[in-house]
């Protein structure tokens, strides 16, 4: 069975990486509704076609073709509308790994409703903010975790905006039951009209360095992630594709729904309570997953197994993003399966940015070459393009038009969409290298760079050396004063299995530094913890290390003072 794919692109297939860059277009109607063009196309014209194969660790087990998605969704929409939600209410989902997500996705969809996905792993003053600062009409939640509770705290605490709380499984009071709701309602819905520039999300970033900001986006936003599916995921038509992400942050969005499904490929979701590595490989071969992303992290912990265990025939394609991967890591996975890890990169505010293509033969550790539509710079505090090389901050002119699916601003900031936009630059605060053949290599947040003795050394430099040595389970690196070098090169380090710190063991993680990189990227600070600072989506909080006072005064009886 036939994707939609031709009925978004004029050309479909391209013989290289240069092809694709000057040939790729995408064609749609300033009405274009995902939920409407493209899954009820689906129920339309092949209901059967299978959109989402889901499975919990408890038994559960559900396939959903696309006429299941257009009829859910049609009573998520009818229902929803009789609680007074419509065109631009915001609604928060809370939905972690279930199949419900998608049914009111594709319902706020219909009714030009806009979506805020976030996480189970809030707290109580995480969920106050965010009901005040998206003015937060209706929340639908898991009943786990104890979500429930907490919501009703937060809506104590604030209840200027939110009116209805609807929950997924259960009966609460103050609460709607989610199927008492929708099983009443038609699966047949008038088409709401909406427009390609209506918001049609929020999603809340990572806040590594602050409060989240709130990103929105447009209807359009689907349509910007074909390329993340078919030309970098590498979908196949009636495939099944696997990203591992829970449904609270974009990540899903990438790699769960909206290119995938226009590529002609079900999704497959896994609701899990605590990531079990073998769980995962377990899925992957149950379930013939055909093709699969996930962060570098987990293929870290792929390759401390024996694959070999596993029948992995059915998967013919792998892509990793979230942060740089080791090279090492990269050459173990092909070793032990055949298959290489296309790496790319984006933001919440973007879609993929940079990828290594189908068309192209990865770089270990490098995030490729720029997509369509990014016209990307690497400029120095001068605003001045830095040559081959050398560091510059990743930006995107936009002076002749933004991407596809790039995010519109931060809502309700204007002074903060200021900050990063300017002179038809977005600046994504991201420090990158380009080399002659036009690959790009991510370097560190801007902010976390480290300035020691006139060198710029960016935190995964040092980080990757160090996640090679056994002792090393986790790692972040930062930089702290230092009267004579500006700063100092500092690891915190969470230890492996088996390891004790000690000031051998220091000595040792030194050496091994400077063995594999050069000197100057040697960490004069070691301390060794039991945890690392992180958001709730699990991104280390390096300002939060930085922030935290450091006793250097017994450095220098290291010797070796030199900067190289």
């Amino acid at each position: 069975m036939a994707s939609l794919l031709q009925r978004f692109l004029p050309k479909t297939e391209f013989k290289d990486y240069d092809d694709f860059i000057a040939n790729y277009q995408v064609q749609y109607d300033e009405s274009f509704n995902f939920a409407y063009d493209v899954v009820d196309v689906y129920a339309k014209e092949q209901p059967e076609k299978t959109a989402l194969v889901w499975c919990d660790d408890n038994g559960g087990d559900e396939r959903f073709n696309f006429a299941d998605m257009s009829k859910r969704s049609n009573q998520v929409a009818n229902a929803f509308r009789k609680l007074g939600i419509g065109k631009g209410d915001t609604v928060m989902l809370i939905s972690k790994g279930r199949y419900e997500f998608w049914f009111c996705l594709l319902g706020l969809h219909k009714l030009g409703a806009v979506a805020i996905p976030a996480t189970h792993l809030m707290t109580r003053g995480d969920i106050v903010y965010r009901l005040r600062e998206a003015s937060v009409k209706m929340v639908v939640s898991v009943d786990s975790e104890n979500l429930p509770d907490q919501i009703d705290d937060a809506h104590a605490a604030y209840d200027e905006f939110l009116e209805t709380k609807v929950c997924l499984s259960g009966q609460r009071d103050g609460w709607h039951n989610f199927y008492d709701l929708i099983n009443q309602e038609p699966e047949e819905m008038e088409r709401v009209e909406t427009h390609i520039h209506d918001r049609m999300f929020l999603y809340f970033t990572s806040g590594t360095t602050g409060h989240p900001k709130m990103v929105q986006h447009n209807f359009a936003y689907p349509l910007g992630h074909i390329i993340t599916a078919k030309y970098w995921q590498n979908v196949k038509d009636d495939g099944l594709h696997y990203t591992v992400s829970d449904t609270g942050w974009a990540k899903a969005v990438w790699g769960k729904i909206y290119g995938q499904w226009i590529a002609g490929s079900a999704v497959f979701a896994h609701d899990y309570d605590l990531f079990s590595v073998l769980h995962t490989l377990h899925k992957i071969e149950q379930y013939k997953v055909t093709t699969f992303c996930a962060p570098p992290t987990i293929y870290r912990l792929f390759v401390r197994q024996d694959l070999h265990k596993y029948d992995l025939s059915n998967l013919s394609y792998c892509v990793t993003a979230g942060e740089a991967m080791e090279p090492n890591v990269f050459n173990r996975f092909e070793q032990m399966t055949g298959m290489k890890v296309y790496e790319g990169y984006g933001q919440t505010e973007l879609t993929l940015t940079t990828a290594n293509f189908v068309w192209m033969n990865p770089k270990p550790g490098s995030i490729g070459k720029p997509s369509v539509g990014y016209d990307i710079r690497l400029l120095n505090n001068n605003d001045e393009n830095v040559p081959y090389g050398e560091d510059g901050e990743l930006s995107i002119y936009t002076g002749k038009g933004r991407p596809l699916g790039m995010f519109e601003g931060y809502f309700r900031d204007e002074k903060l969409t200021q900050s990063v936009w300017f002179n038809d630059f977005y600046r994504t605060g991201d420090v990158v290298r380009q080399d002659e053949d036009g690959y790009l290599w991510y370097v560190g947040r801007a902010d976390d760079l480290i300035k020691s003795a006139g060198y710029r050394v960016g935190p995964y430099e040092v980080e990757s050396v160090l996640i090679k040595h056994p002792s090393v389970q986790e790692c972040a690196v930062t930089g702290v004063p230092d009267s004579k070098r500006g700063q100092l090169i500092k690891a915190t380090v969470i230890l492996a299995e088996g390891f004790l710190p000690s000031k051998a063991l220091e000595v040792e993680l030194r050496q091994f530094v400077k063995s594999l990189t050069s000197s100057y990227k040697c960490p004069r600070v070691i301390e060794f913890v039991k945890e690392l600072p992180k958001t709730i989506s699990g991104k280390i909080r390096r300002v939060a290390i930085r922030e935290k006072k450091d006793n250097i005064s017994d450095i220098e009886s290291e010797g070796d003072a030199s900067p190289a």
